[in-house]
């Protein structure tokens, strides 16, 4: 059985995205709980927000649950930029995670203009 966001490659995406942060959290210091937490909570609120979103009837509606995956998704960068910025994880997974997240957001940006018209 195929539910309305399967259909959807921005959730297909989102997934990929999802995978990468959950490489990344893994490889984070002890004491960073906190991290771990805020970028799973926010990666897996991209997820079920697309499917959210993906499965309403009214444009409006979709447009709403995309606007607040896109808002989970710039908030899953800054947490990266910050880790970055701590050097706290391998550069090359946060570049792949980053290039994810950035093809969500664009993706995302598209399907919200496309429901707005």
């Amino acid at each position: 059985m195929a539910f309305d966001h399967h259909k959807l490659d921005v959730y297909q995406r989102a997934l990929d995205a999802l995978d990468a942060c959950d490489r990344i959290t893994a490889q984070l210091p002890r004491g960073r709980a906190h991290l771990r937490d805020q970028i799973d909570r926010a990666s897996g609120s991209i997820v079920a927000n697309i499917a959210e979103g993906a499965g309403e009837f009214s444009p409006a509606e979709k447009a709403r649950f995309y606007r607040m995956a896109r808002r989970s998704a710039i908030e899953v960068v800054a947490w990266l930029e910050i880790i970055e910025r701590r050097d706290e994880a391998p550069a090359r997974l946060l570049r792949e995670a980053l290039e994810h997240l950035q093809r969500v957001v664009s993706m995302l940006v598209k399907l919200i203009r496309a429901r707005a018209r």
